[in-house]
């Protein structure tokens, strides 16, 4: 609900935020970038760093809204009760969107660095990062096949440079035209019996026999590996200083709320 509430009033926002830039008239009525970020926020984009085209196609948006609105005015609707309410609950959303920012930001600022050190400390099993192998492999429909493969690998001075290109002609699976390059993966990634076969394997040596998985048979080319690590704190420092801040946020809100619900006459029906 909290989360609902800040996305509409941040959106209110975007409503009566002043700004001076100007991109043209309707009416004599200009355009101005509040306008443009009312209908670019959401995508995340700049208006400044869009092609020609699509710096367009908002612009054409905007002045479709801004001939409507002023068509809407001339109703009178903006002296209505109805007007003056959604005015006055618009006011209170922003109201409330000032206040979390700037309770959010008192504690951005105060945030030590011991704070974030000792949640590092606490939960450093969530900053693990698993062992990882990078391998190819060439996979075929007959365990035949295969063997045939590693023979031919057996025989090569280059068993790399002919698993690549064993892996191109041969392969079956999806990354046979990058030579059978799976890149860099962690262990539970691939089925057991793949995972199992290639992490035997040293680096830069091939499996002598077939691995037959429910995909087929394989044959496998360890590159290299990666032991299981834990993330330095520095690694992870702007990270962890999120999430302390989101959760002493969280807190805050939680606790003013139990003690403005204690304090509160509040009648339900």
């Amino acid at each position: 609900m909290i989360k609902n509430t800040i996305r509409l009033a941040l959106t209110s926002l975007a409503f009566v935020t002043i700004c001076s830039a100007d991109y043209g008239t309707v009416n004599g009525e200009k355009i101005t970038k509040d306008e443009l970020i009312q209908v670019m926020g959401p995508q995340g984009m700049e208006f400044d760093n869009l092609d020609k085209n699509m710096k367009k196609r908002v612009i054409d948006m905007i002045v479709d809204r801004k001939l409507l609105s002023q068509e809407a005015s001339k109703t009178g609707l903006d002296k209505s009760d109805t007007y003056k309410n959604k005015l006055e609950a618009l006011k209170k959303e922003l109201v409330l969107t000032l206040w979390m920012e700037q309770e959010a930001k008192k504690i951005e600022e105060s945030t030590k660095e011991s704070e974030l050190k000792e949640f590092y400390e606490k939960n450093s099993k969530n900053f693990q990062v698993p062992a990882q192998l990078k391998a190819r492999h060439i996979l075929v429909e007959k365990e035949d096949e295969a063997k045939a493969i590693i023979k031919t690998l057996n025989e090569a001075k280059d068993a790399k440079a002919e698993f690549i290109k064993l892996a191109k002609e041969k392969s079956t699976g999806p990354s046979g035209k990058n030579g059978g390059d799976l890149g860099w993966f962690p262990l539970d990634r691939m089925v057991p019996e793949f995972s199992t076969a290639a992490n035997k394997l040293k680096k830069e040596t091939f499996t002598k026999e077939p691995v037959k998985t429910q995909f087929g048979y394989h044959v496998i080319y360890l590159e290299d590996k990666k032991d299981a690590s834990t993330q330095k704190f520095d690694e992870v420092k702007e990270q962890i200083k999120g999430l302390v801040n989101k959760n002493k946020f969280n807190t805050l809100i939680d606790s003013t709320i139990k003690k403005l619900k204690k304090d509160a006459k509040i009648e339900l029906k």
